[in-house]
Parts: C-alpha cells; structure tokens; sequence
C-alpha cells in the first residue's frame, strides 16, 4: 500500500479520536452560536457552517443558532432608497427601517438557513424573537429608535425544539407590550439565550483570530482569557472599539450560567468544529474561575 495513504489513514484516525472526548464532554449539552460576519456571506463559508452545526446534532450536541444579517438588511434598505445609519455601532432603526428589518431577518435570511439545513440532511426550525414571547423588549434609547433592550425573556419553545433533536434557528428581533418590533445586537440575543439555557458554550463567530495582544501580530493570540482579567486587557487597549460590547456581552453570558464562551474566525471552514472537537482549539476562550 502508498506510503501516504497510510499516513492519511493514520492522520485522520488520529483526528477521530482526539474529536471523542471532546463529543462526550458536549454529548447532551447546549451550545449556541452567533453567526455572522463574513461567513455567513460566503457560500462555500456558510455550508461548511452548516455541516458543522448537523453534525454536532448527529452526535447528542443540542445546537442554538443565533443570526444577524446586517448585510442584507443594507442590500435591502439601498434598493428601498432608505440611508443606513450607525451610531454607536448599532443601526439605527426607525419605523419604516424596523419593518425591512423584520422582513429580511425573520422572513428571508431565517428561513434560507432553515432551508439549507434542511437540504444538507439536518433538521431545523426557524423563529424570531417574536415568536413563543421569546424576547420582549423595550426602547434601548430615543437616539436609535426601534433597537431594542432586553427584559424578559421565554425559552419554551428553544427548549422544546431542542427535545426533538431539531436546531432552533433564531433571528434577533423582539416585541413590546404593543406589538412594536424590535432590532436587537446578535450578540447581546446569543448571550441572553446561552445565560438562560445554562448553555456548555457560547461560540461568536467573527472576522478574526481571536483576541490578541498586538493586533499586528496573529502569533500574540490570547488562548484563554477570566473574565475577572477583562477590565484590565480593556483598560491596556487590548480589548477596544466594537470589541468591548462583545465580551461584554460573553460576560454577561457566564455570569448568567453559561460555562464558557469562545470567539472564532468565521472566515475558517469548519472552525466550530475546530474550536470544539480538538485539543488545541482555534480562538480564544472566555471562562469564569
């Protein structure tokens, strides 16, 4: 036999069963992943995710997906004639912004990644925040219009999805008493959500590495990180700028009860998997003492 056959026999064995206590460790525990970015753009990028996400289904793992869509809602809002604007990092969001961005996130971007799933052999159901009274919501401010702050919140129907070995979909929109919708972060939902479920990890998918010390430089990632060391990585500028409401947020998370969370590049095929299923991960890791 080819010596590299024998060598690729060898090395993917070598991966299997360094993936087998990292599957009995998730086995029957919940995740949730935040995707976005450029992988949720890319083709290639978002079917790799997904295979990812059936996979960890096919073996026990309960999986929560948590999306934004910031880019189409922008394609959709150019063709309207309607300006985006950011302050703060964060849209805002009036009446008539607030109805496309219910239109695109709970209607189109959902239900295409429902839809994929399904055509790749997975099981999914698709929700907004709207649905089952999963996220209410009120004003974040009078500056941003229709973004919306988290108040209460009803994980019935994640739960029940999840009992079926299906995987919730979630688009990041919530509701008011009177039936106003709502724009919310994608990261402030996947931190809500993972706090409530008690979830093993939250995953952010983003466009880089990881944290690192010097931003110049790949090789000063930061492997793992407490969340009592946070203050002083912001108060060093290591943590800065659209950065620190996202780890804000992870804190959030792991204070509210879930065991860890991770930041990964998304720009990676497979990264989930990576980050999960081997020894030396791929981003940094995010944990409580």
């Amino acid at each position: 036999m080819d010596i590299d056959i024998i060598d690729d026999n060898q090395l993917k064995a070598r991966i299997i069963a360094e993936a087998l206590p990292h599957i009995q460790r998730y086995r029957k525990k919940t995740i949730v992943v935040k995707y976005g970015g450029n992988a949720m753009i890319n083709d290639e990028l978002k079917q790799a995710v997904m295979h990812d996400l059936i996979l960890l289904t096919t073996v026990g793992i309960k999986v929560v997906l948590v999306h934004g869509g910031g880019p189409a809602i922008n394609k959709t809002l150019d063709r309207m004639g309607i300006e985006s604007k950011f302050v703060d990092g964060l849209r805002v969001t009036d009446k008539e912004t607030v109805n496309v961005v219910q239109m695109v996130l709970a209607g189109k971007v959902n239900k295409d990644l429902v839809c994929q799933i399904g055509n790749l052999g997975g099981h999914a159901i698709g929700l907004s925040g709207m649905d089952g009274n999963m996220i209410k919501c009120r004003a974040l401010d009078d500056e941003h219009g229709y973004v919306g702050e988290i108040i209460d919140t009803n994980m019935d129907a994640i739960t029940e999805i999840l009992e079926y070995g299906w995987i919730p979909v979630i688009s990041t929109i919530g509701y008011d008493e009177k039936g106003n919708c709502y724009n919310i972060n994608a990261d402030t939902v996947a931190a809500q959500i993972a706090g409530d479920l008690k979830a093993e990890a939250l995953i952010s998918m983003t466009d880089i590495i990881g944290l690192l010390r010097d931003i110049e430089d790949p090789s000063s990632k930061i492997q793992k990180v407490f969340i009592s060391e946070i203050p002083a990585l912001v108060n060093d500028g290591i943590i800065k700028g659209g950065m620190i409401p996202k780890i804000d947020s992870m804190t959030q998370a792991i204070r509210n009860g879930c065991k860890k969370a991770f930041i990964i590049d998304g720009r990676v095929p497979h990264s989930i998997l990576m980050e999960l299923l081997t020894d030396e991960g791929m981003g940094t890791m995010f944990m409580s003492r």
